[in-house]
């Protein structure tokens, strides 16, 4: 899939499966889907794919595995595609998984992404939130459900605001201290209570680099399975370029030239190294660029 104001790729978009939302409301056929020979279950470690000539791993499912601890990704021709819950939470991201995630075709990806998400969500949300009873997976793994209460609970995504900031022809760029060195990349941060996208890019824009921005505008989104997050991708237009910068959010911040972020994209030295491509910073900075 390719965002509408960029025409680039974004990553962990463009799924190819149908994610089956009339079965999710019907147990007999969710059983019926995971018990035919055909059905598919994703291979992981833990929270880390299996690859199979550069593709995702699946295997067929074992009969001993309950209906309550797999989750439906969805179909593909006819055939479910599952996942089964981990242990614990995720625990950040390998080099390993980081490699895969260069080479993994977007269905993949985005198939992936889905699988991650939920399934940490899952090992976070065991209990209900409400009477702190224990929960149990239903609507094929989409939701959890406490017997004390009744109460139901659903995956949810976090919103994050991610955008390039420009003055005079110059992106305004940061790095945090968890960065590889060299790398910079768009300024980020989530969306508060009582907060508009607009408001939440010239607030995070001001508190970590304090510069003050106007005329914002939505770029493209990407889901974010570390863990579970909608990054909105935005543009803005500063009204000044001195930087101030909030030490605890950021390490460092630079305004950088359109033709530098277009030389660094195409493999170029340069003053920064670049977002990976996966990640819809790398399509923010292509699309300002261009």
């Amino acid at each position: 899939m390719t965002g509408a104001m960029t025409g680039t790729a974004i990553g962990f978009t463009g799924g190819v499966l149908d994610r089956g939302d009339a079965i999710r409301h019907d147990p007999a056929a969710f059983a019926a889907l995971r018990r035919d020979p055909a059905a598919r279950l994703l291979v992981l470690d833990g929270y880390e794919p299996a690859m199979a000539a550069g593709e995702l791993g699946w295997t067929a499912i074992d009969p001993g595995i309950a209906d309550g601890d797999l989750v439906l990704l969805g179909l593909r021709d006819g055939t479910g595609h599952f996942a089964r819950l981990a242990d614990g939470p995720a625990r950040g991201r390998s080099f390993e998984l980081i490699a895969a995630l260069h080479g993994l075709r977007a269905g993949e990806a985005a198939t992936y992404a889905a699988a991650r998400s939920v399934l940490d969500w899952h090992a976070r949300h065991r209990f209900c939130a409400n009477c702190g009873q224990a929960t149990a997976a239903f609507r094929a793994g989409w939701g959890r459900a406490c017997a004390a209460c009744s109460t139901e609970h659903f995956p949810r995504v976090d919103p994050v605001v991610i955008m390039i900031a420009e003055h005079d022809g110059r992106a305004l760029l940061g790095r945090q201290p968890a960065f590889p060195p060299g790398r910079y990349s768009a300024l980020a941060g989530f969306l508060e209570p009582g907060e508009s996208i607009e408001e939440a890019v010239a607030r995070e824009i001001g508190e970590e680099a304090g510069i003050a921005v106007t005329d914002v505008r939505y770029v493209a989104s990407q889901p974010w399975p570390f863990p579970s997050s909608l990054m909105i991708a935005c543009t803005a237009r500063a009204t000044d370029d001195e930087i101030v910068l909030d030490r605890n959010e950021l390490e460092d911040a630079i305004w950088v030239p359109r033709e530098v972020v277009r030389a660094v994209l195409a493999g170029e030295p340069g003053p920064f190294l670049p977002p990976p491509p996966y990640a819809i910073a790398y399509t923010l900075l292509t699309a300002w660029a261009g």
